[in-house]
């Protein structure tokens, strides 16, 4: 090989790392390292607009559980990404909205079904706690044969055969308890009582949780396919760049480095293309996960959530507004007021029980040779001495009480603190698109500008090169800020506790 073409190769394989080195920059610009993906907002580190639309949805599931009471099979977090599939897949592809999604996910998933299930099953510890109070009746049949030996018990009787029988005796009898007074049992009760009414209340809280999950993945399948859209165009335009550069270098007016340049870019579009459409794949796996679709059900969205704003809310009316309507808060206060119940039970095991109980039955050697008897007893029992466990149990009880007081008072800062977050992140959201819609229109118009230049021989394609990036760059930003408003706007609805019936009003139509 001559020095000449030695030089050449050399200066090729220099160009193309050039190329490369010149554009990680513009890719480390942007969150995740790949020009289209970056912005993906399926994954919670992967741009500026995802980590607070993620974020507000774990907290809200987050903040569900503690008020879930102790009762049942109790969700996780993770519970509410699951789902129970109902149907099989069909061939044709169906179409999905919004709406469907969110009452296919209020059927179907998971977090919502456990959570319907601890409310069952404080239903029926409020049942056992009243079973105390109630009179308790059950029968039993029975025939005894029996011989006895009298001089085995030292009774002699002179001319008496000491042993009796073989005789039978049947009973028919019936048993009755019931308690007159006990303090300590209605208290049990009424604790019991408090707590299924705050496993309802948690029940229908989940339901909010549901429509902010599913809301969510909808949410992000959409900005999934937006990307897929811009990458698609950004594609298209490359591959009008490279086809210039090829022809200008096939002219001799321009070099091969321009070629070069050009593919690169083209094949990175291409990359950028198959992990976009990868991740929305993964993501329409998850949504179906959500509401219990078949996994290999092909469905489209037939919703498009455009931007719309939001007219200014203020934080103190939107939190007084969410007072009456949160459902987790009304399950908290059940929780006090079950707390206070189980402490006064603590006190009153101390004081007296008074109950009845009997029997009645038909008694005799045979059914056709008996006669009715029964037995009737009244009681009243006192514990006299057991203080080490009473006042154990009144501490207890007293330290689990100022529990779910504390607790009832943190939630309501919590839910102060999430409208008050869920409205800044509005607001800066919608200052995002704005910005980023702008800065998407002057990237464009430096594209165009760039290519122009190109084309008439002014300079080189690292100017377009470098406006593509930008291009691509401001697309995946305006779409995430677009993500990150409407998520917001979802998760204001959820923390003013009416997730389920407005969603509709904060996320605007097709």
């Amino acid at each position: 090989m001559g020095k000449n073409q030695t030089e050449q190769t050399a200066w090729s394989v220099l160009s193309v790392l050039g190329i490369c080195l010149l554009s990680a920059p513009a890719w480390a610009q942007l969150p995740g390292g790949s020009s289209s993906t970056t912005g993906n907002a399926a994954n919670a580190n992967s741009g500026p607009g995802t980590a607070t639309g993620s974020s507000a949805v774990a907290g809200a599931q987050q903040n569900l559980y503690t008020a879930s009471g102790q009762n049942g099979a109790q969700p996780t977090q993770d519970s509410f990404k699951g789902s129970i599939v109902s149907g099989k897949a069909t061939a044709e592809t169906i179409e999905l909205s919004l709406d469907e999604a969110i009452q296919r996910g209020l059927r179907q998933n998971l977090g919502l079904i456990l959570q319907s299930a601890s409310e069952k099953s404080a239903g029926g510890q409020r049942l056992e706690e009243l079973q105390p109070l109630l009179p308790t009746v059950t029968a039993a049949a029975s025939i005894e044969v029996q011989q006895i030996n009298l001089a085995a018990y030292g009774l002699k009787f002179p001319g008496l055969n000491p042993i009796i029988g073989p005789f039978q005796v049947v009973d028919f009898r019936a048993y009755l308890t019931q308690n007159l007074i006990n303090v300590s049992a209605l208290e049990n009760y009424l604790a019991a009582k408090h707590n299924f009414a705050a496993a309802k209340l948690t029940a229908e809280d989940a339901r909010d949780l549901v429509v902010l999950t599913v809301g969510n993945a909808y949410l992000l399948c959409i900005a999934d396919q937006a990307r897929i859209e811009a990458v698609q165009a950004e594609l298209a335009t490359s591959k009008i760049s490279l086809d210039q550069a090829v022809a200008a270098h096939d002219a001799g007016t321009s070099p091969k480095l321009d070629v070069l340049r050009a593919r690169v870019d083209y094949q990175n579009e291409e990359q950028s293309l198959i992990s976009t459409k990868n991740s929305f794949e993964k993501d329409k796996l998850a949504l179906a996960r959500a509401i219990g679709l078949p996994l290999d059900q092909k469905f489209n969205l037939s919703d498009k959530v455009p931007f719309a704003s939001l007219d200014h809310v203020d934080p103190q009316v939107a939190f007084e507004q969410a007072l009456k309507a949160r459902k987790d808060l009304a399950a908290y206060a059940e929780q006090v007021k079950s707390a206070d119940m189980e402490k006064k039970s603590a006190w009153a095991y101390q004081l007296p029980v008074a109950s009845f109980s009997g029997d009645f039955g038909d008694m005799g050697t045979t059914p056709g040779h008996s006669h009715g008897t029964y037995t009737a007893t009244g009681q009243i029992s006192v514990p006299i001495l057991q203080i080490a466990k009473t006042k154990g149990q009144e501490q207890v009880a007293d330290a689990q009480y100022e529990q779910a007081r504390a607790k009832l008072a943190d939630q309501i800062q919590q839910v102060n603190q999430d409208i008050r977050n869920s409205l800044l992140d509005i607001e800066a959201a919608t200052k995002l698109v704005e910005a980023t819609h702008s800065n998407v229109e002057l990237a464009n118009q430096a594209l165009s500008d760039a290519q122009q230049r190109f084309r008439a021989g002014v300079s080189d394609n690292l100017p377009v090169s470098q406006a593509q990036t930008q291009t691509e760059q401001a697309n995946d930003q305006y779409i995430s800020a677009l993500y990150q408003h409407n998520v917001a706007k979802l998760a204001l609805a959820r923390a003013l506790g009416i997730a389920q019936t407005n969603y509709k009003d904060y996320l605007g139509g097709k």
